[in-house]
């Protein structure tokens, strides 16, 4: 079951009222988009924004469940794209955005995505299937300084030198096609010690080149001035973030844009019972910013 995280947070830094519009830029399975909805009643309004089809597929279902699809636009698209997205839907008078940065239950759980290191899957980890570029062709054609690279810059793997020429060593005998070859891989070229760390060895490598097939610091920093330009004045920006580029960039941000005012001064992150609740939420953080 996907569950949305920081949605107590997320609904206090917006405070919803009836009849306001919002965006929500990374829809996913409906969950965030859902609440807003039914904070905004009766004829409050969200632009829900994905660029997988699965997940709006998802999304619509939970919607009409709840009855709330005659207040929804869903749009298949690439956030990085949200100015033409919102001119395009002619929505208006824009409370509040929100991007949360993190990949659905969905997305991990389908073995074929390749967005996990357990089990046995192809190296796809596209969001989107029209995207020409794969974890698989990465790892196959990419040089040994390009792989390197990805695996520091993405993924701050610092093993990502050794990591990177056992890769160029295994596909001279064979394509790497599947998750667990990859897994393979990556515990052939780094110590032992590694493997017994709280976090699985292969994270980082799998966070990088996923990172590295959808551009997504690239999309991230495209959008966030656009949401300035977006959102009306009062209006808040929020945006989820899972690891530390991406928190990076939302603060920089944040920090080098006239127009914002910074609500969140620290980054929130999830609550003791949520992160039990739901362990996947252990890693987020929330920042708030406000159009002036």
């Amino acid at each position: 079951m996907h569950i949305p995280v920081l949605i107590e947070e997320i609904l206090k830094g917006f405070d919803p009222q009836a009849n306001e519009n919002y965006i929500d830029c990374t829809v996913g399975n409906g969950g965030h988009t859902i609440s807003i909805l039914e904070n905004t009643a009766p004829n409050g309004k969200v632009l829900g924004i994905d660029w997988d089809s699965a997940s709006l597929a998802t999304a619509k279902e939970k919607l009409k469940e709840k009855g709330l699809l005659s207040r929804v636009t869903l749009v298949q698209g690439n956030y990085a794209d949200l100015e033409e997205i919102v001119k395009e839907n002619k929505f208006s008078n824009v409370s509040g955005i929100l991007l949360d940065l993190g990949y659905s239950s969905n997305q991990i759980d389908e073995t074929d995505r390749g967005f996990s290191f357990k089990g046995k899957g192809r190296l796809d980890m596209r969001y989107n299937s029209s995207n020409p570029q794969t974890a698989e062709k990465i790892l196959n054609f990419e040089s040994k300084k390009d792989l390197e690279q990805i695996f520091k810059e993405f993924g701050e793997e610092q093993f990502a030198k050794q990591i990177a020429e056992q890769i160029i060593e295994t596909r001279k005998d064979k394509n790497i096609t599947t998750t667990d070859q990859l897994v393979e891989i990556v515990m052939s070229a780094t110590p032992t010690w590694y493997h017994k760390r709280r976090i699985h060895p292969a994270t980082k490598v799998f966070q990088a080149l996923r990172i590295a097939v959808n551009r997504e610091l690239d999309n991230l920093t495209n959008v966030l001035p656009q949401t300035v330009s977006v959102v009306k004045s009062g209006g808040e920006i929020q945006v989820i973030s899972f690891h530390s580029l991406e928190d990076r960039v939302v603060k920089n941000f944040a920090k080098d844009t006239e127009e914002i005012e910074i609500v969140t001064k620290k980054p929130i992150t999830p609550a003791k019972k949520e992160v039990e609740q739901n362990p996947r939420s252990a890693s987020s953080k929330l920042r708030t910013m406000k159009k002036k």
